[in-house]
């Protein structure tokens, strides 16, 4: 696949401000509506639970369904945006993202609400790697950072609104009503891809199928990669699966919080991630300016991360919006790799070796979201639909012993690249 970390430096004009937000405004739109979808769970989890009747096992598995749609979509993604471009493909891929989200309005079943869950998740797989994929066409490599960075903070907005305002919605409407206002958001911005992002004349990639797994084989052999793969993928897994669920249901459970204050706390989760992909990138870029790699500021956040969880099990519910915030602000340091394999790897490989992360932290997020659900189910009360905090403490301490183990792993392979 080609990124950022393959092609930069390829165009050295800077476009005007009408091109820059031609391109940059839907892709970005893009990537703020898949974070909504990513996200919404967590909020309309007690209505799917009363609705459908479903159990935590069962949550956990059709929430899930998403991240594993994403990942098995990561290898020919590349490949894809390659041959046809991040403006086609992406449109391509959000209709699907539209039909989704109606299959998932229409769902009256486990089976029904998974498969409609499942398209959604192939619908936005391609939303950060096309918009990447699109600057890197369109815009200098100087500035490919705090592009990026921009992009990863607009998405993270989309959590944002799928907090609060989803919460407030759903005083009005349904959660069947909000997918499929969501359906016709992803057509919408579908079109604005079409009518208002330019096409870039660039030449398609001429790298064959052998080429390209011959490329992914080599990243998957390489020492560094799986020395910073265990650790970042423990990581990014918990983290994802528990902001996209099962914070919300920690919350109300664990600390004992309404419906109000559940959605409260989380938009204070959200405002951190935003604030954290704000922080991460430019803090490893200046500490980049002193000599240390980014890999080497990423196994510093993630750890850090790796302690609020652990502070989640002790507080026993005390002090929730401190402890989300900063679970929210840490959470994204998960990304900082991305960065350290770019540098790692020179050329093509460099968007084959993000994708092939990509691809095990998803299928990672998928594990760690249904296998909560079900550890969950064991201490379900089948009255009220609520989970006991014996639960959470089994699962975060799992996450936690996880993600130690690759940190050790990290720490104990010195003889690869740092």
């Amino acid at each position: 696949m080609s990124s950022s970390g393959d092609m930069a430096g390829q165009t050295s004009t800077r476009p005007g401000v009408a091109t820059a937000l031609c391109v940059f405004v839907p892709f970005a739109l893009g990537y703020f509506l898949s974070y909504i979808y990513r996200t919404v769970n967590s909020v309309i989890a007690p209505n799917l639970v009363a609705d459908t009747g479903i159990n935590a096992a069962d949550l956990g598995l059709l929430t899930s369904a998403f991240f594993l749609a994403f990942a098995v979509a990561q290898l020919p993604l590349g490949m894809l945006l390659d041959r046809f471009g991040p403006r086609r493909v992406e449109a391509a891929l959000l209709l699907i993202a539209g039909l989704g989200a109606w299959l998932f309005a229409q769902g009256d079943s486990l089976v029904s609400l998974t498969v409609g869950r499942a398209f959604i998740g192939l619908g936005v797989s391609g939303c950060m790697m096309a918009a990447f994929k699109a600057f890197v066409q369109w815009f200098p490599a100087r500035r490919l950072p705090f592009i990026n960075g921009c992009l990863m903070a607009v998405g993270s907005t989309g959590a944002l609104a799928a907090t609060a305002p989803v919460e407030w919605l759903l005083g009005f409407t349904s959660w069947e009503m909000l997918f499929i206002g969501l359906a016709g958001f992803s057509v919408l911005i579908s079109l604005t891809l079409l009518q208002v992002a330019p096409e870039h004349e660039e030449a398609p990639a001429h790298l064959g199928l052998g080429q390209q797994l011959g490329g992914i084989a080599k990243v998957f052999r390489d020492r560094y990669f799986w020395r910073l793969a265990p650790f970042t993928v423990a990581s990014q897994a918990a983290f994802l699966a528990i902001q996209g669920l099962w914070a919300g249901p920690w919350l109300r459970d664990v600390a004992g919080l309404d419906r109000g204050g559940v959605a409260l706390h989380l938009t204070g989760l959200s405002l951190a991630v935003v604030a954290g992909f704000l922080l991460s990138g430019t803090v490893a870029t200046r500490f980049a300016r002193r000599g240390v790699a980014p890999g080497t500021v990423a196994v510093c956040g993630m750890t850090g991360f790796l302690l609020v969880e652990i502070a989640l099990i002790l507080s026993g519910g005390a002090f929730p919006l401190m402890l989300w915030m900063a679970f929210g602000l840490l959470g994204t340091s998960g990304t900082v790799p991305y960065a350290a394999l770019s540098q790692h790897f020179h050329g093509q490989l460099a968007g084959r070796a993000n994708t092939a992360l990509n691809l095990l932290v998803f299928v990672g997020a998928f594990a760690v979201q249904w296998g909560m659900g079900g550890v969950l189910h064991l201490w379900e009360d089948p009255a009220t639909s609520t989970y006991g905090a014996t639960g959470y403490t089994v699962c975060l301490g799992t996450l936690a012993l996880l993600q130690s183990a690759g940190l050790v792993w990290f720490v104990l392979g010195r003889r690869g690249q740092a």
